[in-house]
Formats: structure tokens, C-alpha cells, sequence
């Protein structure tokens, strides 16, 4: 009796490795299905990637054609703008024939100029009726008068620019007022420069300008 029983689990294991194989082939077969599927899809798709490069080139070829062309119109349109800006080139403007000294005391000028503060009537910061202009203070208990300190300072001799340089232009011209072409026949063109009156209308202003280039002579206000 214990030999039998020793036997049948034999013949049951058999069974269950008979019934492993079966299960395991199809399982092998979806396998090799599935990597046929996926080898047609991958021949599908190059055709597709082709195509699709051809149509980006063929798009790309024309934007560059029009590209060119836009190029080209450009430069024929900023040719003849170069020839007009060359025309129109920016002219130095004529300066006087000044000896060092005097150039030297124009820069001082400049610079007293800068460090002269502004003269302004006696509390002009406290009403709104007084302008801001200069006048002298003479109230009998005026503290600006009497030089107190805190105060605004007054117009004093210290303040003055030298007396060479007093009435040029800032260039070094002396300015002579012109409000005819007659006028500029009296300017030297070395020293002095010409400066044309307000009431002077643009037909005679023309005339002038005109003239002046003749004559090598500088016109202060163009």
C-alpha cells in the first residue's frame, strides 16, 4: 500500500508540466505577433517623415527667394538716402582768429559764469505778487541791505566777468546786428559775426544767408 501511494504524485506532476507547456506556446506566439505588427508600422512611418521633410524644404526654398528679393529692394532704396545724408553732412562752423589770452579769459568767464548764483528781489520766496527779477534793497530795516548773514546775495563787482571778453558770443565773435545785405559788407569775417534782427521777414532773411556763405561770414542765429 505505501509503494502505490508513493506513485500517484508522479504521474500528477507530469500532468502539471504538461499543462506549463501548453500555457507557455501561446504565449510565445502573441510574442513573435506582436513584434510583426510593430515591423510594418516602422516602414510605415519613413514614408510619412519623408514627405513631410520634402514639403518643409520646398516651403523653406520660397521665404528665402522673397527674402532676397526684399533685401535687394532695400538697398537700391538706401542708396540714394546715403547720397542725400553725404550732401547734407554736418558742416563745422567757422570760429574766430583769437590769440591764447583771449581764449584763456572766455574760459574763465565760463567758469565765474557757473558759480554766479541768481539774483532775486528781497523775499521773493514769501509773496506771489513779486516777480523774479533784481532789485536793490533799500528798507531802512532791510537785512539784505545791511549784508546780514542767511541772506541771498546782492549784484556786486566781484561777480563780473573779465573785460576782455565782455559782449562776445560764447564762440568769441563780436555780434554786429544785420538787417540788410548792405550790413554784412562792414563785418570783418575773421572777428566778427552777424546776427539777424527779429523784424527782418524770410524773403530778406534768404537774401542774406545767401550773401553770408558768399562772404565767408557766420551767422549766429540760423
Amino acid at each position: 500500500m505505501p509503494k502505490k501511494e508513493e506513485t500517484e504524485p508522479e504521474t500528477t506532476k507530469k500532468k502539471t508540466v504538461q499543462k506549463k507547456t501548453k500555457e507557455t506556446k501561446p504565449k510565445t506566439k502573441k510574442a513573435t505577433t506582436g513584434k510583426e505588427k510593430e515591423e510594418p508600422k516602422k516602414s510605415i512611418k519613413k514614408p510619412k517623415t519623408s514627405k513631410k521633410t520634402s514639403t518643409k524644404k520646398e516651403e523653406k526654398e520660397p521665404e528665402k527667394t522673397e527674402k532676397k528679393k526684399t533685401v535687394q529692394k532695400k538697398t537700391k532704396e538706401t542708396k540714394p538716402e546715403e547720397e542725400e545724408k553725404e550732401e547734407e553732412a554736418y558742416k563745422v562752423k567757422k570760429k574766430p582768429k583769437i590769440s591764447k589770452e583771449k581764449k584763456e579769459r572766455i574760459r574763465i568767464r565760463k567758469h565765474i559764469k557757473n558759480r554766479r548764483p541768481e539774483f532775486l528781489r528781497e523775499e521773493w520766496f514769501r509773496y506771489k505778487r513779486i516777480p523774479h527779477n533784481w532789485r536793490r534793497p533799500d528798507g531802512i530795516t532791510s537785512k539784505m541791505r545791511i549784508n546780514k548773514k542767511y541772506r541771498p546775495s546782492k549784484v556786486r563787482v566781484g561777480f563780473r566777468g573779465p573785460k576782455e571778453t565782455r559782449g562776445l558770443h560764447s564762440s568769441g565773435f563780436e555780434e554786429i546786428m544785420v538787417f540788410n545785405v548792405n550790413d554784412l559788407k562792414n563785418i570783418n569775417p575773421d572777428i566778427q559775426a552777424a546776427r539777424i534782427g527779429g523784424s527782418v521777414g524770410t524773403k530778406k532773411r534768404i537774401e542774406i544767408e545767401k550773401k553770408a556763405e558768399e562772404l565767408d561770414i557766420r551767422i549766429l542765429n540760423i
